[in-house]
């Protein structure tokens, strides 16, 4: 009986022991995938599928952004397949709504074809890393908003749960965009994570990846102006615990694990207002690998390693397209030099690897570069104090996604236009990061305006010698000024003593040229929306009434409310709708310009006139509650108490062409802005070059 008895309980005991050795085993796969070399991660969201490829065939998709990564430093491709909207995918489902749109500006989509064809953009892209040894993760964008701007993009999905959206086209919230899902409700997370677990039965993936960074808004709560509840943030820990327990299972099943990487914003506090309590899902282990920043960063790259290394998660530098549209020559922040020294920044902090979002030329040089800090150390570099742009209402700005999103931010803004404005005799300091080539020459370049009393210091030692080249001011650095990691530099406007009138600065432009940083313009696209000189006049011109159609030429002057602001401009009048927008922190107008009459586009004032005869003088002046609209030296527009458009913070002044709806087209002969924001000094860009410059 005895005998008996412990050959029952071994032959019970040998299935755990299978069990437990079959655990084991998996658990060494997992490290052994997650040890492996991943020196740059390339996010491709898709659009070589739907707008990019030059006809309807695999090889035309690998050609239009991966054919050319093979002997490149990019070890892995993040693909997402998620088109414009929740719900809405560029792969085969059963579960989401296939993208098949072949009209407009979708005509070269060839994702029916593809289907047709037996395959789809996500196994094209799964069989080619496959060939090339190439890690694959599926990407899902975890509240895509684009379709807020364009109807046309909206799912089917949404359009039949519009109660689980945080808000509609008629009732827009605050905060994000109208047409963002609401995590709270259960039907959303009950779909993404059908779509979600379709997709790891489906396709031979090594990950996914939940970009909770497009984009960041996932309740209606925040999108309202409150901080998530401690309930919503549960729900979010518990949708991520249950995306992880099916990523095992299904890991399982298939004998191979299946890794789970999330991008979020790069610091605790601001996730967890929105919602994402980035301790929760660390310390639980519900994630493997972990990448920081987007449109914005929120802390210097030390402080995402330190959390990674704090739970033991693989961590990842997101260099994301720049979006600065005033960067001036020589510098880019587009350009390989830059790339460089953002990646030799994030090297030296620490982190395990480098991730490219919207970048998507496979030929650029930086890609066999940035993924190795030996070969980045002996290259030339720029050094920016700040890469992305943050504009006072733009995706790059926490304060967009979230009330007072940017009270967390760590890291300067420093851009043409976001300048630092220095009153007389003011100073303030700057932090710029490096991570190496101390041992080349080095440069600190300034664009300033006011620049002749400026005094500019490097880690407490000033720098005297100085020569300007075109906009900016060159500042040979001292051999061991610059060092590794954050270096501070220091900036003191001149003190204009007992001047009686520190309102009389002013910036002119005058037609000879186009407007140079810092005036910034939105991106040229030949014979719908530019700008172009034509006999001493910059014609700006929209032509072109889709989604994006429109252009602006604008300039940073930190106005004042209680001072007044000014705009002086000469304009001819060809046709449509042109503008000339006013804004000091608080409020904002713009003055309409027609053919047959000017007005104001938020207060209905008009005044009757013909803009097309010739150049008129247009003068508008705003104080306080008051704007005021000039003709060729008379009064023309009173809008006493009427300048109360709130600004959301814009602090410019812009002269362009209509919307996107909307044309337009005008010649700007000379435009004079005059603000008390520019008495002192304004600081536009800072820039430390390291070795010879290379061509952006």
């Amino acid at each position: 009986m005895r005998w008996t008895a412990m050959l029952v309980m071994l032959l019970g005991t040998l299935p755990l022991l299978a069990l437990a050795q079959e655990d084991d085993a998996f658990e060494r796969m997992r490290a052994e995938m997650l040890g492996r070399q991943r020196r740059v991660i390339l996010n491709n969201d898709g659009g070589d599928a739907t707008v990019t490829a030059k006809e309807p065939t695999a090889e035309a998709m690998l050609a239009a952004r991966t054919v050319g990564l093979e002997d490149t430093h990019v070890d892995t491709i993040f693909y997402c397949t998620n088109r414009g909207t929740f719900s809405r995918h560029s792969h085969r489902s059963e579960v989401s709504e296939e993208f098949l749109r072949t009209d407009g500006r979708f005509a070269k989509n060839m994702v029916p074809a593809l289907i047709e064809q037996g395959t789809d953009p996500l196994q094209v892209m799964v069989e080619w890393c496959r060939e090339h040894d190439r890690e694959i993760f599926w990407s899902e964008r975890m509240n895509d908003r684009h379709d807020a701007g364009a109807a046309d993009l909206v799912s089917a999905w949404k359009q039949a749960h519009p109660e689980c959206l945080v808000g509609s086209a008629d009732n827009k919230p605050p905060y994000g965009a109208w047409s963002q899902v609401d995590y709270a409700q259960e039907a959303v997370r009950d779909q993404m994570f059908a779509i979600i677990e379709e997709v790891c039965r489906n396709y031979d993936v090594d990950g996914i990846e939940m970009d909770f960074f497009r984009h960041p808004c996932f309740f209606r709560s925040t999108a309202l102006g409150e901080r998530a509840s401690d309930e919503e943030t549960a729900i979010m820990t518990d949708f991520v615990r249950r995306v992880r327990a099916m990523t095992e299972r299904v890991g399982h099943e298939r004998g191979r694990p299946i890794l789970v990487a999330i991008r979020v914003v790069d610091s605790v506090p601001l996730a967890k207002a929105m919602g994402l309590d980035l301790d929760a899902w660390l310390s639980e282990g519900l994630v493997d690998i972990m990448t920081g920043s987007g449109y914005f960063r929120m802390n210097p790259w030390s402080h995402l390693v330190e959390l990674g290394r704090r739970y033991d998660v693989k961590t990842y530098a997101c260099l994301s397209d720049s979006r600065v549209t005033a960067d001036s020559a020589p510098f880019s922040r587009r350009s390989q030099d830059s790339y460089r020294a953002r990646a030799a920044r994030a090297w030296q902090a620490g982190v395990d690897g480098i991730y490219l979002f919207n970048m998507f030329n496979p030929r650029m040089g930086f890609l066999k570069e940035i993924g190795d800090p030996e070969v980045l150390a002996g290259l030339s570099k720029t050094y920016f104090a700040t890469v992305r742009g943050a504009t006072s209402r733009s995706y790059g700005n926490p304060d967009y996604w979230l009330a007072d999103g940017s009270q967390w931010r760590n890291v300067p803004v420093l851009t043409p236009e976001k300048p630092l404005s220095l009153a007389p005799g003011e100073s303030r300091t700057v932090p710029l990061f490096v991570g190496d080539g101390l041992d080349a020459e080095a440069t600190c370049y300034v664009m300033a305006r006011t620049g002749e009393g400026l005094r500019v210091g490097l880690n407490g030692q000033e720098l005297a010698e100085r020569r300007t080249e075109g906009t900016w001011l060159a500042f040979p650095l001292p051999e061991g000024a610059l060092q590794v990691g954050e270096n501070m530099f220091e900036f003191a406007a001149a003190d204009r003593g007992d001047d009686p009138d520190p309102q009389a600065q002013t910036v002119e432009w005058t037609g000879g040229e186009m407007p140079r940083a810092p005036w910034r313009h939105g991106r040229f696209r030949s014979k719908v929306a530019f700008g172009e000189m034509q006999d001493g006049a910059l014609l700006i011109a929209d032509r072109g009434d889709s989604a994006g159609d429109y252009i602006y030429f604008s300039y940073s002057w930190e106005a004042r409310p209680d001072a007044p602001a000014e705009v002086q401009a000469e304009v001819k009048v060809i046709d449509g709708w042109n503008n000339i927008t006013v804004s000091n922190g608080v409020a904002t107008e713009r003055v309409t310009l027609y053919p047959d009459h000017i007005g104001t586009y938020y207060t209905h004032l008009r005044y009757d006139m013909d803009t097309t005869d010739d150049f008129h003088a247009y003068r508008v002046v705003v104080q306080g509650d008051d704007i005021r609209v000039y003709v060729d030296g008379e009064l023309r527009i009173d809008g006493e108490g009427m300048f109360t458009q709130p600004a959301d913070g814009r602090n410019d002044a812009a002269i362009g062409a209509a919307n996107s709806p909307s044309l337009g087209e005008a010649l700007w002969r000379s435009v004079r802005l005059s603000s008390p924001g520019i008495a002192g000094a304004q600081i536009y860009d800072l820039v430390v070059g390291v070795g010879p410059p290379e061509a952006p």
